[in-house]
């Protein structure tokens, strides 16, 4: 996903399909602004930034009508925390290109999914001892009393699939965490 004629090249194979799901990121390891490595930093936006532009830029052409293109952000961009300057910025960066790219693909549909902490292969930097802790600490102070699964994000992905009214939208699926 950081390889633009990569991508162009992929995309111009494909052919024409129904929706664009963009979910693509590398495992965050938060740090303290001043332990940040800017090449690290560049490699995330890359990825979860420029990897969705470049993937809507390439595959909008190929959306059938009715279809849509759903990006994917999290709850740091809404409350981010400290350690999570990088992922906070970059969650609100592609909010903000949701909704400029909903108005310049129009009619074609364009939302995103903001999502709290899910119990995903995102987290598998993290030592198993201190990630289990994580989700469990993090479950109990929700007031859905978990974390998230990979089934609840899939359910928010079918929804903006199926639904064809939303369109430049940010679904928020987090257990409630930006309440508490």
């Amino acid at each position: 996903m950081t390889n633009e004629e990569q991508v162009r090249q992929f995309f111009s194979e494909i052919g024409e399909f129904d929706h664009l799901v963009f979910t693509a990121g590398d495992t965050l390891m938060v740090e303290s602004l001043d332990a940040t490595d800017v090449d690290t930093a560049h490699r995330w936006f890359n990825v979860r930034y420029w990897g969705a532009f470049m993937a809507v830029k390439y595959g909008s052409r190929n959306i059938r009508r009715g279809g849509s293109i759903t990006l994917t952000s999290g709850v740091a961009g809404v409350r981010p925390q400290k350690g999570f300057t990088i992922p906070a910025s970059i969650c609100g960066a592609v909010e903000s290109l949701t909704r400029a790219l909903d108005v310049e693909l129009s009619p074609l549909r364009v939302n995103a999914v903001c999502f709290g902490l899910m119990r995903t292969e995102l987290w598998d930097g993290v030592p198993e001892e201190q990630r289990n802790a994580m989700y469990e600490h993090t479950g109990k102070s929700l007031p859905v009393g978990r974390v998230g699964e990979p089934e609840d994000g899939a359910e928010a992905f079918l929804y903006l699939m199926r639904e064809k009214y939303s369109t430049g939208q940010i679904i928020v699926v987090d257990g409630g965490s930006t309440l508490v």
